[in-house]
């Protein structure tokens, strides 16, 4: 079966919106960090020619960065569902006496961990962004502008969404301390996301009407 990141549009929906679980709003979270990434790219791309010729090489290295983070976070579409698939694996593992069932319980929690630490690199990936996207909307071509405020909101989604992934994921992982730390580091990603959209949005004055 190919790479979802293979699929076209079209068979990537349809697949989405089947009764198989996966893949899910991790996978979908890191396409609309894709997405983000993309669209930063093309406002810097757009920044071009002499008209723009004082920023031209600050965009192309803006664009540079931003096709690193489209790649980085394409693939975490694909793990994310592999991820997924890994645990359900494990849950399906026998448990026939006590050292079977025992393995299939640690597993489980191994195939949770990764299914948090997953979404957590979605999420600071993601936030990876923000600098980048706040750069074309201050100083990009300005007929691109909205394309870049569309960029900051689907960055913020990317981390909100992998970000709930963590936290549900982290309701079932027995570690007490790879739950704090990861947690803790999740948090620190959303805080990120949010104060970075706000500020990328106030410098278009939509902060009022977009975030109440």
């Amino acid at each position: 079966m190919s790479a979802l990141i293979d699929r076209t549009v079209t068979d990537f929906l349809a697949e989405t919106a089947s009764s198989s679980p996966a893949p899910g709003g991790g996978s979908v979270a890191a396409l609309a960090g894709a997405l983000s990434a993309a669209l930063a790219a093309m406002v810097a791309r757009l920044t071009s020619g002499e008209k723009f010729a004082a920023a031209e090489a600050e965009m192309r290295s803006v664009a540079e960065g931003a096709d690193a983070l489209r790649a980085e976070l394409s693939a975490c579409i694909q793990r994310d569902t592999d991820s997924f698939n890994e645990y359900m694996a494990a849950l399906r593992m026998p448990k026939t006496d006590e050292a079977a069932a025992a393995a299939r319980r640690a597993a489980m929690q191994e195939g949770l961990k990764s299914a948090a630490r997953v979404p957590l690199h979605t999420a600071e990936t993601a936030c990876a962004l923000f600098p980048l996207i706040r750069t074309v909307v201050e100083r990009g071509n300005q007929n691109a502008r909205s394309d870049g405020l569309v960029a900051a909101m689907l960055a913020r989604a990317a981390v909100l969404g992998a970000a709930l992934n963590v936290r549900i994921n982290l309701g079932s992982i027995r570690d007490a301390a790879f739950c704090a730390q990861i947690a803790a580091e999740t948090d620190a990603c959303v805080r990120e996301a949010v104060e970075g959209e706000r500020a990328i949005l106030r410098l278009a004055s939509l902060t009022e009407g977009f975030l109440g």
